[in-house]
């Protein structure tokens, strides 16, 4: 036991030696997970789900899915063909809400006609406010609207409207939205703008006007056409497909064709930017981003690279990629298309699948920060 303890005790002396050298970083580690393979659990009326377009948590730790059920194929959704052509499954409506243990509390929207609204040809990102209003927007031909429902999916309003692109300079519609934010102080609904435009959009979340937008490095969005896998193009690529809020200010934008994230300030002013895998093709590598609530100082953030199939902690200061989860791969703690992640409150992170992943799968935290 004595010697055990003098062990640790020169390993300490050791690291804060390197610390203070400046070889070493403070919690090289970062966060770390493993996969519970026993959430969700299975739905119920004979459901399945398509491909998890969104993913978030709301404040009461629920967890909200925005699903595509037109992207399954005719015998996964065999029981609901005329005539069924085999026991299982059903369609599960766009909008499912679990909770913690994996059940599903509530359940709704989907396509339809005359619904009254322009429900999105390709259901995408999900939102929920601290207001209990639920915005929702689509990346099929022509989303250039976005959604807000009440949690119960009672309509409220459209801001934007179905129809051709315009331009990344059009102020009354959107540019089918990759990924969304809340800033509850200002009341503003940061848009990652998207897989039709090149840029940040702001809105109040009141009113739905759009108060700022900007493209990559801050300055004016264009649409002007550039090559693809570019980590210094002047110009966003599409899509533009997440957007987070640091603690301190900052604005993360997954610029995912490009294979970077860049940071902002919130008036869209540049800080700089981080490149990932630079040598990705096909659909890029920063598919998505968010931070860990037991980090308390957000020294790291988790990267979602869905070309790879890894998701990555992250050192803030440096974009250091300090440890790697996942691999491709059908079994638990694998991902095909990993697309969108979310942390409920006790830092459990949530992952979402799209091409034929079309799988939801939940990542408990091992070891922390410290903070």
């Amino acid at each position: 036991m004595i010697h055990a303890r003098l062990r640790l005790r020169a390993r300490a002396a050791i690291t804060a030696l390197l610390l203070f050298a400046g070889m070493m970083p403070a919690f090289a580690a970062g966060p770390q997970f493993k996969v519970d393979p026993f959430w969700p659990k299975p739905l119920p009326n004979n459901w399945i789900i398509g491909q998890v377009g969104g993913l978030t948590v709301d404040a009461n730790d629920n967890i909200w899915v925005f699903q595509r059920p037109r992207s399954l194929t005719p015998d996964e959704k065999g029981a609901a063909l005329t005539p069924p052509r085999s026991k299982c499954c059903v369609p599960a409506p766009s909008v499912l809400v679990f909770n913690q243990a994996g059940d599903v509390v509530k359940a709704w929207g989907g396509p339809g006609d005359n619904l009254g609204y322009d429900w999105p040809l390709q259901e995408h990102s999900i939102l929920v406010d601290n207001k209990g209003f639920v915005w929702l927007t689509g990346n099929g031909r022509g989303d250039n609207m976005m959604l807000k429902f009440t949690t119960d999916g009672k309509f409220v309003k459209e801001f934007g409207r179905r129809g051709p692109l315009t331009s990344s300079t059009d102020l009354s519609q959107f540019g089918e939205v990759g990924g969304l934010a809340f800033d509850a102080a200002a009341n503003e609904i940061y848009a990652a703008d998207g897989y039709g435009n090149h840029r940040v959009a702001v809105l109040d979340a009141d009113t739905g006007a759009i108060k700022r937008i900007w493209g990559a490095y801050g300055r004016p969005p264009t649409d002007q056409i550039l090559s693809k896998y570019n980590p210094d193009s002047p110009q966003f690529g599409n899509p533009v497909h997440c957007i987070a809020l640091s603690k301190d200010g900052l604005v993360y934008v997954c610029d995912r064709i490009n294979n970077r994230i860049q940071v902002f300030h919130k008036d869209g002013t540049f800080v700089r930017q981080f490149v990932f895998a630079p040598k990705t093709r096909g659909s890029g590598s920063t598919w998505g981003m968010a931070f860990s609530p037991l980090d308390k100082a957000q020294d790291y953030f988790v990267l979602i690279d869905g070309t790879n199939n890894v998701m990555q902690t992250v050192r803030r200061a440096d974009g250091q990629v300090v440890d790697t989860f996942g691999g491709p791969g059908r079994n638990a703690g694998e991902f095909h298309w990993v697309h969108v992640g979310a942390f409920d409150s006790h830092g459990n992170y949530y992952t979402g699948e799209v091409d034929t992943g079309k799988r939801l799968q939940k990542w408990v935290p091992v070891q922390q920060s410290n903070k």
